[in-house]
């Protein structure tokens, strides 16, 4: 049976400007590595509506569509619900973090997907979901 990973949209940006970390260690080289043993394993992606809003913040369309582009044989795509956009903002709220992070880790719970993100944010959230940074699963 394959696997579905939710990538956190800190990940896609990760691979597309082969970023290094604090300490100068190849983030972009160790996500770049979980798409291709995702891709190689016949896993699949999910992308949301809401990953797809984030990037667009910082890309064009045109790139968005390149960077899924290779994986698109792996993409599945969700929609988040008002129930989910709901529960995000009261947790945000009471947690004083940012809904978007909320609902990444809404989302991935509601469709048990694999979380991967490196967002310290992510270390308030593990009741509702679990979480894996790029590194944790191709090593």
């Amino acid at each position: 049976m394959y696997k579905k990973y939710y990538i956190d949209t800190s990940i896609w940006m990760d691979i597309y400007e082969d970023r290094k970390g604090y300490n100068k260690e190849p983030i972009g080289y160790f996500a770049l590595k979980l798409f291709g043993l995702i891709k190689a394993g016949k896993n699949k992606i999910v992308i949301s509506d809401l990953l797809i809003k984030e990037l667009e913040m910082n890309y064009s369309i045109a790139e968005i569509n390149g960077m899924i582009k290779p994986f698109e044989k792996n993409i599945e795509k969700i929609i988040s619900s008002k129930d989910e956009i709901n529960e995000a903002e009261k947790i945000a709220a009471e947690r004083d973090i940012p809904k978007g992070d909320v609902l990444h880790s809404i989302l991935a719970r509601n469709h048990k997907l694999i979380l991967i993100t490196r967002d310290k944010h992510f270390n308030k959230l593990k009741d509702i979901c679990k979480y894996y940074k790029p590194e944790q699963i191709i090593f």
